[in-house]
């Protein structure tokens, strides 16, 4: 499945976002052959993490949330770690970004405590999704309903619970991507 000509965002939090959840989904969509832009809440560098708080590695933010909208990208990569989504969900800008997918049908890869943003950006209503266990709890107060499944496809929305499940959350991403456009990824925003 090739994603040539395909523009994908990933988030990172300045600090926080867990290591494989970012560098493997990131990977896997350039492997397809797509070009990425990393999307933070400024540009500049982010470090991530390494099981929430062991120190990761530095990458390059290519663009700040603000003022930029999914009518740029073709699909969006949210990965977790707690302390990362958490400071991801608190950005006005992020959370708009994230929305704006949702309100233009394109798919959205989403992976251990990535929900966060989803429940922040009001789109679980009446969707399935997974998540980290600790986060199931925030997900069916938003409207969703939360599966204990290495990978959940809602409709353009893929999601996962951890990094023990990256290689079917990149699968299927890739495959989610190469589809493009999902009408009904419209329905909750």
């Amino acid at each position: 499945m090739t994603l040539a000509g395909k523009k994908i965002a990933i988030l990172i939090a300045p600090r926080g976002t867990e290591e494989p959840e970012f560098k493997t989904p990131k990977e896997a969509v350039e492997a397809a052959g797509a070009t990425v832009t990393v999307v933070g809440i400024e540009a500049g560098e982010a470090k991530t993490n390494n099981n929430d708080l062991d120190p990761g590695g530095s990458y390059t933010v290519d663009r700040a949330a603000k003022g930029i909208s999914a009518s740029e990208f073709d699909g969006l990569v949210i990965p977790g770690g707690c302390v990362g989504a958490d400071k991801l969900r608190a950005d006005a800008d992020v959370v708009s970004f994230v929305r704006s997918f949702f309100e233009e049908a394109k798919p959205v890869g989403v992976i251990c405590h990535g929900p966060w943003l989803l429940a922040e950006a009001d789109v679980l209503n009446g969707r399935t999704v997974t998540s980290y266990t600790s986060i199931r709890k925030d997900i069916e107060n938003a409207g969703g309903t939360w599966a204990d499944k290495e990978v959940v496809t809602y409709k353009g929305l893929v999601t996962s619970r951890k990094p023990d499940d990256l290689a079917a959350f990149c699968a299927k991403i890739v495959e989610e991507f190469a589809e493009g456009k999902h009408p009904e990824q419209a329905r909750s925003a």
